[in-house]
């Protein structure tokens, strides 16, 4: 979409927008005419006063930019559950969810297991937004009052051993990422400068320091002007929660591909999305604090990262494949109802998370594992093998 079709924003809306791109104007000068896109995604998003995720304007479900999975409806979580089920059984322990958005998908899960008498010893949430924790309390003390003293929150990994599941739905593809074009054999990377009041893409000197040998040699095998994105704080966040999973299932839920798809010929210029009043455009520059901004995950380079830390790659499939394993279709009967209201809207929701057009192919969940070798429930099409298949562009 183009951007300028947009609506624009209120006017205190704008004000705040205006304030932002001061803010990384004025760091965009103080580093030399030129920023990081990491670090101007950073700002924009999660900027403590002005960013995207920390000021009081909505984000998720219709008065928001997007709909995620858990804002659906229930279903979503209803499946989730299930897989959750079956790991805490083995292992006992907790829920540990990191950026736990409305707070939806944690209502979700508690309500199914309080239903399936299956409720955790704890349900831990990692959330680094204020504004969001706020959010997740008021909705959780509504939603399931007996079970609220369960939940405790950390804004960075909690020191205690985490045993039990770890869930990520929608974390990593809301990681600042950076950019980078191929350019006669050399990899550069693209930075924010200043075009008169305008952000730019500008070339830097840098490195990538932190991408893997095989992303590198991948990237090089790239065409000209190729342009991409990595993720540099994967390893870090990978790290933390390795040193603290004991007897572990991490469930990563997002948009993304295997390297050879996330690098295909079809996507010359990268998989960096902005959502902005249920709009999708390419402008990263645009109102500034406003729209969310997305790149989708390259799940080889997680799943070599993962493995450097010691977990097993015990998983992956489509959001469409898990949730069916999961007993989506069950679910759904389980529920039935004779109200043609709650019947379109059950079936809006299902659409919405399976069809290819819609989150079920473009969506993947990957299981990573440590200490536990047991076949997981939602796995039963078993998609390991493209991770592996670096098949040339």
């Amino acid at each position: 979409m183009d951007a300028t079709s947009l609506l624009d924003p209120e006017p205190d809306a704008l004000e705040r927008s205006r304030a932002l791109s001061a803010l990384i104007a004025h760091e965009i000068d103080q580093k030399g005419g030129v920023l990081g896109f990491d670090r101007f995604m950073d700002l924009a998003l999660y900027h403590p006063r002005l960013g995207y995720y920390t000021s009081d304007s909505p984000i998720f479900g219709a008065v928001g930019d997007y709909i995620t999975a858990p804002e659906s409806g229930q279903l979503f979580a209803n499946c989730i559950a299930r897989q959750c089920m079956e790991v805490l059984d083995r292992l006992g322990g907790a829920i540990t969810e990191y950026g736990a958005g409305s707070g939806r998908l944690a209502c979700g899960l508690l309500q199914t297991l309080q239903k399936l008498d299956f409720v955790p010893d704890r349900y831990l949430i990692v959330e680094k937004s204020s504004r969001m924790r706020r959010r997740q309390r008021a909705l959780l003390r509504k939603c399931v009052p007996e079970l609220f003293d369960r939940v405790r929150w950390y804004d960075e990994h909690p020191k205690e051993r985490m045993c039990g599941v770890v869930i990520a739905n929608e974390l990593l593809d809301a990681m600042p990422v950076k950019r980078f074009t191929v350019s006669q054999g050399e990899i550069r990377e693209l930075g924010v400068g200043l075009r008169g009041d305008s952000f730019s893409w500008r070339p830097m000197e840098t490195t990538l320091t932190t991408a893997s040998d095989s992303a590198r040699n991948y990237w090089l095998r790239l065409p000209d002007d190729y342009v991409s994105e990595f993720n540099p704080n994967l390893v870090q966040w990978l790290n933390g929660v390795a040193k603290n999973a004991r007897q572990s299932v991490v469930l990563l839920i997002d948009y993304g591909y295997p390297r050879h798809e996330y690098l295909h010929e079809s996507r010359p210029n990268g998989t960096l999305k902005c959502h902005y009043q249920h709009r999708t455009h390419g402008d990263p520059f645009l109102y500034p604090g406003l729209q969310d901004i997305t790149a989708a995950v390259d799940f080889t380079t997680v799943a070599e990262t993962a493995i450097e830390f010691g977990f097993d790659v015990v998983g992956f499939t489509t959001q469409t494949r898990f949730l069916i394993s999961c007993g989506l279709e069950g679910v759904m009967k389980n529920d039935q109802t004779d109200d043609p209201v709650l019947l379109y809207e059950r079936g809006q929701e299902a659409k919405r998370l399976l069809l290819p057009s819609e989150m079920g192919q473009a969506c993947k969940v990957m299981a990573l594992a440590m200490q536990f070798n047991h076949p997981l429930l939602g796995f039963g099409t078993d998609e390991r093998h493209r991770l592996t298949d670096f098949a040339p562009v």
